[in-house]
């Protein structure tokens, strides 16, 4: 194996041991409360939205969320609306880093998951970045 070959092996092992073993932090909003949650060029996401994820039941947090909510009609009492709701997620699912729907009776949603830093911040959803990052070095040196 070459030299280089064995830097970049390392380097990619520091990467995602470092972005494991450190607290996760989302964005953790909702819309209803506070319409900068939804994070259009109307309503900016601030800094102050950040934050660090709580340990649950003595575990870490493993991924940011993103829940984009339409109520149709009223249903037992809501009104029609559109929300965004932001937060720290504990699911392991064939989901990750990846967005599904769900829908039922006056309503529907689509939840997206991805595991890296406030990374619950855009519009599109993407892979974490030590991934990203890994597949730009192996394309560059390889």
């Amino acid at each position: 194996m070459g030299q280089w070959q064995c830097v970049f092996g390392l380097l990619v092992v520091v990467v995602i041991c470092v972005q494991k073993s450190s607290a996760l932090s989302c964005y953790d909003c909702n819309s209803v409360n506070d319409k900068r949650c939804l994070g259009d060029e109307n309503n900016k996401l601030t800094d102050d939205m950040k934050k660090p994820c709580p340990e649950r039941k003595g575990k870490p947090y493993s991924l940011c969320r993103k829940i984009k909510q339409v109520i149709d009609f009223e249903v037992n009492g809501l009104q029609p609306d559109n929300r965004v709701i932001r937060t720290c997620g504990y699911e392991d699912s064939a989901y990750n880093n990846k967005c599904y729907q769900r829908s039922g009776f006056g309503g529907r949603q689509e939840v997206c998951a991805c595991e890296s830093d406030d990374c619950n911040s855009s519009s599109t959803m993407f892979a974490s970045l030590s991934l990203t990052f890994s597949v730009l070095l192996m394309k560059l040196y390889f």
